[in-house]
């Protein structure tokens, strides 16, 4: 048994709990997404009730270490995507 959940186990999810085909489960969750994604390419955030929020941040440009060789580098600014759960689930995942 993998550790991972895929965009398959979501649908094959979705066809148990809602009673939708499989193709229709495998669109919707290839709908949300591909939404998500829309989101924050447009740089909004994304926030789920109970769950967390998915943020877009922009770092600037740095000097960074290799940590191999010890040889500083130029990190050029860049977005990166941060997650922050909710109090709930946070909870959850410490019980």
């Amino acid at each position: 048994m993998s550790n991972t959940l895929t965009r398959s186990d979501l649908a094959q999810a979705v066809h148990l709990e809602v009673g939708l085909s499989r193709n229709e489960s495998s669109q919707l969750v290839e709908d949300v997404l591909e939404k998500m994604a829309d989101c924050f390419v447009k740089g909004e955030n994304v926030k789920l009730s109970s769950f967390g929020t998915f943020s877009v941040r922009s770092k600037s440009e740095r000097i960074g270490r290799n940590p191999k060789t010890g040889i500083e580098a130029r990190i050029t600014p860049r977005r990166v995507l941060s997650f922050h759960p909710s109090i709930s689930l946070r909870q959850r995942v410490n019980k």
